[in-house]
């Protein structure tokens, strides 16, 4: 998959499953902030992308995916 196929990717599923415009989601935003994630949440974002990417994320990277970008590099280093 392509980092546009994954930008893409993320943007479409993220969007839908946290009820949020597209446009919101661009590379810089802080993903916490874009989505409105409390812990919970997070456990769901974290579910959606290891479902979509086949990535699992670890609880010791997760403070390392702060932006979309962070995410994009990590699905992209991970797939």
């Amino acid at each position: 998959m392509t980092r546009e196929e994954i930008i893409e990717k993320v943007a479409d599923t993220l969007s839908e499953e946290f009820e949020v415009e597209k446009d919101v989601i661009t590379p810089d935003a802080v993903i916490y902030d874009t989505l409105e994630l409390d812990s919970l949440s997070l456990v769901d974002l974290v579910a959606v992308v290891q479902y979509t990417f086949k990535v699992k994320i670890p609880n010791t990277d997760l403070p390392n995916v702060k932006t979309f970008n962070d995410l994009y590099d990590y699905i992209e280093s991970h797939q």
